[in-house]
């Protein structure tokens, strides 16, 4: 019954249709071929064999149709995709004749049939298998089509940025697709050679003045950026005009994305915050990171999460022995596994729904797996959160750190790269401290393992805020804009660091490629940005005019919160490193001894869980811990009082 269902389902049943036209089709080219190659007078000798080459032609091309699965592809949607297949099964069906002919020749001393013959079968065949495929999809087209108004009526006028290649693509694509609501009435080209010039009927314009002018004559509405090949800086420019003329931007997406080979304006998107907040592309040292990561088990905690499971993904392609996925949360970590099995095709990855300040936990799973090098992702990072939340600060994010660090050195993890963030330079909240306390850990691990001259190497990278982690300001953003406003911003001068996720991880699989031990690794995170300018690029990008349509409302500092992230203390300085965008920061070092006596006491608090004593211990252990905004900020008073009383006595 099942094979029943398959074969006469309405997908068999199309591409049987389109093999047989297929079939049909080189039948015709064949004949017709053999024909034009005798002036349409064939002879009796000819007619005797074809027959039997008709046949053999027949079951080759059906071979290569089958082999290129030419009638795998939507007809209405045909493609240069669709093109290339047809193009390599007939060539390859051609090739094969000419052998089969020379080597009967060989033995008869005369052709099976002429090679001039294949050669002409080639061309009418590819034209034949092609053509039949182009109209059906502009019938197709203009049937489907046939009550859409015509392209020159209610239409939004559009410029394409890029008077290249994917430009025409671009506005040809617009041009044959009778559904869609934009039409190109210019082009804008950085190439000053092409100025003034017209393509497919179109002027091109040059300037940021002429697009002014052009965007205030036809009233244009949207502006597509169709180059594949744009600098962050050029496109960050151009969205900027396009935004100051109140022109939503779009963008062709990559050539690998297109359906079928082929530009379909469902396709063009509009552009997000992300796009305008690219920077350029980062050159990782692939042959060391490969040696490091090829054939290793590798362990990701808070694999689940943002920075997590951008690190699987990037991981995978260094053909790792095995990766170990830890995290508490259990549906995240289900959607990853499928992810990693079903679209990066990794087999090896074992995911574990475990809270990483377990001892005994972790202990059993490294003991079970063994891993060489670890990425230690898990932590709790919503500073508002932490404020109200100290003792889950401090057992995920530092008697968790702790705890994988000691096991880490017990089960001889070769290397241990730990993620932290800008909030632990000079911190103002709790989650900032928790992070500070564990790259003092870590670190002080590091160098009183390096005095042995043995041990794992623990290495830490130190960055700022994620576009779009889980939680952030962008997503957030987003959802008050498509809810209608407001939008909310804590103060009108605040500022945070940005990088995308891929970025961020990147950057830490080459930091840790590098690391030799103890190193805090800071990234290049370029210039602080204005959250409110932040909110109004957002609400300008989805369509929207700030304060007018979508308001921005100013709510005040949250607890913990700083007006201006750091990226180093004060007191440290920095040490460039053979990668432009990696430096390491040059912090104060602690003992180790110390520092653990110290951990295992602010450890033996939380039994009590009274965050105030908690609170306490960490600001003695982080004396540039002051609390901002906060209810802790009385300790900081309480310990300014007895230092001053101190110096007094």
């Amino acid at each position: 019954m099942l094979h029943i269902k398959k074969y006469t389902s309405r997908a068999y049943v199309s591409r049987i249709i389109i093999l047989s036209l297929d079939v049909v089709s080189t039948f015709i080219s064949f004949f017709l071929a053999t024909a034009l190659r005798f002036n349409f007078q064939i002879s009796d000798d000819v007619f005797a064999v074809l027959p039997t080459t008709l046949l053999a032609v027949l079951v080759t091309r059906i071979v290569f149709f089958r082999y290129f699965k030419t009638y795998s592809g939507i007809i209405r949607y045909t493609g240069m995709q669709d093109a290339k297949r047809v193009l390599y099964s007939i060539a390859g069906g051609s090739v094969i004749f000419s052998i089969f002919s020379i080597f009967i020749g060989h033995i008869r001393d005369t052709f099976f049939f002429p090679i001039s013959v294949v050669i002409i079968d080639f061309f009418i065949a590819l034209f034949l298998c092609i053509s039949y495929r182009l109209v059906i999809k502009q019938l197709y087209n203009k049937i489907m089509f046939r009550n859409i108004p015509s392209p020159k009526t209610n239409r939004y006028a559009t410029v394409v940025f890029g008077a290249g290649q994917g430009g025409l693509i671009t506005k040809r694509a617009i041009d044959e697709d009778g559904a869609t609501d934009m039409k190109v009435v210019a082009f804008m080209d950085d190439n000053a050679g092409v100025q003034g010039k017209f393509m497919d009927g179109v002027k091109i314009y040059h300037t940021a003045q002429e697009f002014r002018d052009v965007v205030e004559k036809h009233n244009v509405k949207r502006a597509i950026i169709s180059m594949q090949v744009l600098s962050p800086q050029r496109k960050q420019e151009f969205i900027d005009l396009c935004l100051e003329c109140d022109v939503t931007v779009m963008a062709v997406p990559a050539v690998s994305k297109w359906l079928g080979g082929e530009l379909n304006v469902n396709q063009i998107r509009n552009v997000n915050i992300s796009d305008l907040l690219e920077r350029d592309p980062i050159v990782l040292d692939m042959e060391n990171i490969g040696n490091q990561i090829n054939g290793r088990t590798v362990m990701i905690t808070g694999a689940a999460g943002s920075i997590g499971s951008e690190m699987v993904r990037q991981l995978t392609r260094f053909a790792p022995q095995k990766l170990i996925l830890i995290d508490q949360a259990e549906s995240p970590l289900v959607e990853l596994q499928l992810e990693v099995e079903e679209t990066l095709q990794f087999r090896r990855a074992v995911p574990i729904v475990a809270d990483v300040s377990s001892l005994k936990r972790m202990e059993h799973i490294f003991k079970a797996h063994r891993p060489d090098i670890i990425f230690h992702a898990a932590a709790y990072k919503h500073v508002p959160m932490m404020e109200h939340n100290v003792y889950e600060a401090i057992k995920v994010n530092v008697q968790g750190t702790r705890t994988l660090a000691d096991l880490a050195v017990k089960y001889n993890v070769k290397k241990f790269v730990m993620v932290s963030t800008d909030k632990a330079v000079n911190p103002t909240n709790i989650m900032g401290a928790s992070k500070r306390l564990a790259e003092v850990y870590a670190q002080s691990l590091s160098n009183h393992l390096a005095d042995t001259a043995t041990g794992t190497r623990f290495i830490t990278t130190r960055f700022g805020n994620v576009l779009g982690s889980n939680g952030s300001v962008i997503p957030r953003f987003k959802k008050q804009i498509e809810a209608g406003g407001p939008v909310t911003v804590t103060n009108p001068d605040i500022t945070r660091y940005f990088m995308t996720i891929p970025e961020a991880c990147q950057l830490v699989l080459e930091a840790g490629a590098m690391g030799k031990g103890g190193e805090i690794f800071i990234f290049d995170m370029g210039k602080s940005i204005k959250i409110v300018d932040l909110a109004r690029k957002m609400i300008k990008l989805s369509g929207f005019v700030p304060d007018r349509d979508i308001p921005i409302v100013f709510t005040g500092l949250r607890p913990g919160e700083k007006i201006e992230e750091e990226l180093l203390n004060k007191s440290e300085n920095i040490i460039p490193t053979h990668h432009h965008k990696i430096m390491v920061a040059k912090v104060r070092q602690y003992p180790f001894d110390k520092v653990r006596e110290k951990t295992d006491q602010l450890i033996g608090l939380m039994e009590g869980n009274d965050e105030m004593a908690i609170v306490r211990t960490m600001k003695l252990m982080l004396p540039e811990f002051i609390s901002n905004n906060s209810v802790f900020n009385v300790i900081d008073q309480e310990l300014a009082s007895e230092l001053h009383t101190h110096h007094e006595n």
